[in-house]
């Protein structure tokens, strides 16, 4: 049976295979504003101190601990739809990134990392200098044109 190749349904299939999160509970938003990208993390009931972020090679990991404080021998569970652990995201950062200015900031339970796109990355403009073959020639300069023609 011959399957019609319809390259938009791929591509749709790999972008909602891609746009899943890598863990339940760690959402990520990924954009690009002027010369830098903006991650967002949903990280809500995440104690701050437990959020750790490092850079190795060109791979940029999210880790934080989710706790659940309500936890005992006295408490029954009707529904626990939110996850406690650690929870990781990692990002392949390509080469045209500044690892060295990345920021952070964790905010009503969103972490931002501001990622800016380096110096040498960012489009820019080449003037284009005129330099033409051809010089005006004035009424004196007519003997000196000739001399620089003519050998001796």
């Amino acid at each position: 049976m011959a399957r019609n190749f319809d390259p938009f349904r791929d591509m749709e299939r790999l972008f909602s295979e891609v746009a899943r999160p890598s863990q339940p509970g760690l959402a990520m938003d990924l954009y690009r504003t002027g010369d830098h990208f903006v991650a967002a993390f949903d990280l809500p009931g995440v104690d701050p101190s437990s959020i750790d972020i490092d850079i190795d090679d060109r791979t940029l990991t999210v880790r934080a601990e989710r706790v659940n404080g309500h936890s005992g021998d006295d408490v029954k569970w009707l529904v626990r739809e939110r996850s406690a652990g650690t929870v990781a995201r990692q990002l392949a950062l390509g080469r045209g990134i500044d690892t060295n200015a990345i920021s952070a900031d964790y905010t009503d339970g969103v972490l931002t990392l501001i990622i800016p796109v380096a110096e040498e990355s960012k489009p820019r403009k080449i003037s284009v200098q005129h330099s033409g073959r051809g010089r005006e020639i004035s009424s004196g300069d007519s003997d000196v044109i000739k001399g620089e023609s003519e050998e001796g």
